[in-house]
């Protein structure tokens, strides 16, 4: 009893933290919440943690991004869920140098 005590507190600051809004206004326009997007994308990879979640808009959709870890695994996944209907739109798995390129890519300054 105490362990699940304990494993329900370790995992709640993952759970209550909110989705980063990629450009403010999103948020209104979503019909699903943050919440109920994440409980979508971790029952899409099993046993994972999220990372990083945000709410953004791709290719004229509104979708909810989560960056989700598996442990032992060195590769994100990252799911993406509508966040009009709440379905998984897509799941991409990215290695570690993929990663890295992501990262050097959103550090370049925006051409003008």
């Amino acid at each position: 009893m105490r362990l699940a005590i304990l494993a329900a507190l370790i995992a709640l600051p993952a759970l209550a933290s909110p989705c980063k809004e990629a450009r403010a206004g999103l948020r209104q326009r979503a019909k699903v919440t943050c919440a109920a997007a994440r409980a979508t994308a971790l029952g899409a990879v099993k046993r994972a943690r999220v990372q990083s979640a945000e709410l953004e808009e791709e290719q004229g959709k509104l979708v909810y991004s989560f960056d989700l870890k598996v442990r032992g695994d060195p590769n994100v996944h990252e799911v993406k869920v509508d966040a009009l209907t709440g379905e998984v739109v897509a799941i991409e798995v990215e290695t570690p140098a993929q990663q890295e390129a992501e990262r050097r890519a959103d550090q370049k300054p925006e051409a003008k």
